[in-house]
């Protein structure tokens, strides 16, 4: 039977797929991260591990196009009113982060006999910053929007941003032209290629690639969006290479000028697939390339170096915070998310190697000690967010002093000062109408600088807090809280002991609404009611009504639910707290349904008979 060579190429895919589902999920689960899972795939597969793959070099250079896609997909993030909202933070904050790491790192990449040019390498790969990580942490925690998230994201986008001139910085650092072979006519040929080439990509995405991707969008073959996506990207990037400079450049400046573009999030997602496998590869190849010997006869050092490395970037990176007037333990979280080396510095320091900045033992160490630091960096991020946690806890609550609030007055007593009440009381402050807010959350109360008024700590469900931030007093008492309970509490405290106050009360769910307005409350309002509603009204728009008419749906729904709300109070159709069969409420439509639900599986029959079971 003759022998087939054909599938041949089959091999090493199924090798770098079968390396990434096992190693990646393994190293994710572990808190370590998806590009630690990549590196350690690689070194498991590569010349140091198994020998599967004997050519880590030959893998490198297709995986580099990953690292091309990232560019481009970063050029389309960054919409120029998105820079210039974060402008001080971005250029401030991370400009002066990355300068002051860079420049540690290179003096000490420098003391320890290091060549100028590879401690410069050195300085501002170390300076970069592990950005998949850090947003995953922060994803995780909810606090991206958060004010020290938003820092940690500013600097970050910075650095993305350094990466396009390190990149084309860093080929120029190894030219060693002699005078014999230096020619100023050549020299000034290549600037000007460059220069146009940039020119010719500017020009092409201000005028043809918008009615280009029209063009096509309107064939309906999604599959040829794909490839025009594909070949913007790629011809960007040969385009660049052509003319001496980086692909990273072309691509990054293809993804900046479609940034605008109302095909923006459908490039993104056509191209995203690519960039994840390509970059994974990438991370892959950079781990066949680590020699396990080198790193089991410096380990030691690796070691020393990565727990010194991690310490520089954090005591930098708290000190500007701190400057910046960040709170410690703000800053320190922020610091801890910037201390592992970035994903970049497996780029530049491969690439200094290569250029001979670097000399090949100080190239494999540095890389080594770059995924090292990705390795620790999680690890500690939880273990200081778990001292911070531990020492909250142990810090005695703040006392309530009835004197902090000698001479308080106010028209309105607002009780909660999250998202909720901080609305609020801009609405209060635009009138002119004298505010006292009470808080719990001490961080609440020392954010509430911003809004040009005190927030007192007191907890709303004391009468004594109540009394003593002038309930008596308040013509209207606003009862913001997020607490269920707490609220109904606060009600039930107002309506006994200070009876000539309003009370309005931010209610939960349609239940709450209802438990409220038993216990006496003047005005409540669902937190989803008007959003919700007002984003129903947005989408008929959207879907073609007019909009006059979709005002006239908005206000119709609002006033049948109100009606609907009055009726079920009054008939008590909900029942009460202690009810043990749930729901307390079966939900009815507002509107007649113009045609009969129908269960389209068995699972579904079942679940429909469940819940009229339980209403009988």
């Amino acid at each position: 039977m003759p022998e087939h060579h054909d599938a041949s190429f089959l091999v090493p895919i199924l090798v770098f797929c079968a390396g990434a589902v096992i190693a990646v999920p393994l190293f994710k689960r572990a808190g370590l991260g998806v590009v630690i899972g990549y590196l350690a795939a690689g070194l498991a597969i590569g010349p140091a591990g198994f020998g599967i793959v004997k050519d880590a070099d030959a893998v490198r250079g297709v995986a580099e196009l990953g690292i091309v896609l990232l560019l481009f997909v970063i050029g389309l993030e960054l919409k120029l009113s998105k820079l210039l909202s974060m402008k001080r933070d971005i250029f401030g904050l991370g400009a002066a982060q990355f300068a002051g790491s860079a420049a540690v790192i290179g003096l000490v990449a420098l003391l320890l006999g290091v060549k100028p040019g590879g401690a410069f390498v050195a300085g501002v790969s170390f300076a970069m910053s592990a950005t998949a990580i850090a947003l995953q942490i922060l994803d995780e925690r909810g606090t991206l929007q958060s004010a020290y998230g938003q820092r940690t994201f500013s600097v970050l986008l910075f650095q993305d941003m350094a990466i396009v001139p390190v990149l084309a910085i860093v080929p120029l650092l190894a030219m060693t032209p002699t005078s014999q072979e230096h020619d100023w006519m050549a020299t000034l040929t290549g600037v000007g290629i460059a220069i146009a080439a940039l020119a010719a990509i500017v020009l092409a995405g201000l005028y043809l690639l918008n009615p280009l991707f029209r063009l096509l969008a309107r064939t309906g073959a999604r599959e040829v969006l794909t490839a025009a996506a594909l070949l913007v990207v790629l011809g960007s990037a040969l385009l660049m290479q052509v003319a001496g400079m980086s692909m990273a450049l072309g691509a990054f400046m293809a993804g900046l000028l479609l940034a605008e573009s109302n095909f923006r999030h459908q490039l993104e997602a056509d191209i995203e697939p690519f960039r994840g496998l390509l970059l994974g590869l990438f991370f892959m190849s950079v781990g066949m390339g680590m020699e396990a010997g080198l790193i089991a006869g410096n380990a030691l050092f690796l070691a020393a170096a990565g727990v010194a490395l991690i310490g520089a970037k954090i005591a930098v990176a708290y000190a500007l915070e701190r400057l910046s007037r960040s709170s410690r333990r703000d800053a320190l979280r922020s610091a801890v998310l910037l201390s592992p080396a970035g994903e970049f510095s497996l780029v530049l320091l491969p690439l200094g190697g290569a250029l001979g900045l670097l000399d090949d033992r100080q190239a494999g160490i540095a890389t080594a000690l770059a995924a090292l630091t990705m390795a620790l960096g999680p690890v500690i991020a939880k273990g200081i967010e778990v001292l911070i946690d531990r020492r909250d806890a142990a810090l005695p609550e703040p006392e309530f002093d009835p004197d902090a609030f000698d001479g308080v007055k106010g028209s309105v007593l607002v009780v909660g000062f999250g998202r909720f009440g901080q609305l609020t009381t801009q609405v209060l402050l635009a009138e002119g109408v004298d505010v006292t807010v009470i808080d719990k959350d001490v961080s609440r109360i020392q954010s509430a600088a911003r809004f040009g008024f005190k927030v007192y700590y007191g907890d709303g469900t004391r009468l004594d807090v109540l009394r003593a931030s002038g309930a008596a007093g308040a013509r209207l008492v606003a009862i913001c809280v997020d607490d269920r309970e707490a609220a109904l509490t606060v009600v039930e405290l107002v309506r006994e002991h200070f009876p000539l106050a309003q009370i309005h009360a931010r209610a939960y769910d349609r239940i709450h609404a209802v438990d409220l307005m038993n216990a006496g409350v003047d005005f409540q309002l669902r937190e989803t009611l008007l959003s919700a509603v007002r984003f129903g009204r947005e989408a008929l728009v959207g879907l073609g009504t007019d909009p006059d008419r979709a005002s006239e749906v908005e206000a119709a729904v609002l006033e049948r639910d109100s009606e609907r709300l009055a009726a079920q109070h009054a008939s008590g159709e909900v029942r009460p707290a202690d009810y043990t069969k749930v729901p307390r409420l079966t939900p009815e439509p507002l509107s007649q349904p113009r045609a009969k639900s129908k269960a389209l599986s068995p699972e579904t029959s079942a679940a429909i008979a469940a819940g009229e079971d339980k209403r009988a």
